[in-house]
């Protein structure tokens, strides 16, 4: 059985990640890694709130590695903190570290070279699947994820803090991927097969920051 630690987002491709994972024979996911922004105690990109990603652990049944970042974080910090990460993962007996990505090569290879002398595989169980057929066996497999960031430049603001639903992917414009891959937006998954039970979530705050409008889920 190989032990295997998730890189976690909390959205949905990481949350369809460890359904897919857990649906492997000879795999066994044991943790959840996660980076936070330090400074505003959120996850990196996707500012969801600290406790709504434990929440998200909670009921997925495992224990949730918290990464703290500063802010800013330059490459070496990362580095080193990634690093330690690593360490921590070999000592406890796991062999690979997951990742949700779906078809982007360079960062692939980030990860691979990341991973790279740890002693630790780089797995990728969505790689290359289709994204529009992908993003229908989500919603049609019970997953239910909320858009919690947009950029603007991609997408119209108006699809922050909407439900990854049927209708979702209908309005999207034929330039957006169906999955977001080219981050047209990050999402927030609150139910699901890979879930105990739902987490309650509400919509706050519409905000543009940085270039990016991202939706406060409370």
């Amino acid at each position: 059985m190989k032990r295997i630690a998730l890189s976690w987002s909390s959205g949905k491709d990481s949350a369809w990640s460890l359904h897919m994972l857990r649906n492997t024979p000879d795999i066994e996911v044991v943790a959840l890694i996660t980076t936070f922004n330090r400074e505003f105690d959120r996850v990196a990109m996707h500012a969801v709130r600290r406790r709504l990603a434990e929440a998200q652990a909670n009921r997925a049944g495992l224990p949730l590695w918290a990464v703290d970042l500063p802010w800013p974080c330059s490459n070496d910090d990362y580095q080193d903190i990634m690093a330690g990460v690593c360490r921590r993962a070999v000592a406890e007996g796991i062999q690979a570290i997951a990742f949700g990505d779906l078809f982007l090569r360079d960062i692939r290879a980030y990860r691979e070279r990341q991973l790279q002398g740890t002693g630790l595989e780089p797995l990728f169980p969505l790689w290359d699947l289709p994204t529009a057929q992908l993003a229908s066996d989500m919603i049609g497999g019970g997953l239910r994820a909320r858009i919690t960031c947009v950029d603007p430049s991609k997408l119209d603001s108006s699809f922050a803090g909407r439900d990854f639903d049927a209708a979702f992917l209908r309005d999207l414009p034929p330039t957006a991927d169906p999955c977001g891959e080219n981050g047209e937006f990050h999402s927030f998954a609150y139910a699901g097969p890979m879930f105990s039970s739902p987490i309650p979530i509400e919509t706050g705050e519409v905000v543009e920051r940085d270039g990016f409008v991202f939706a406060d889920l409370l």
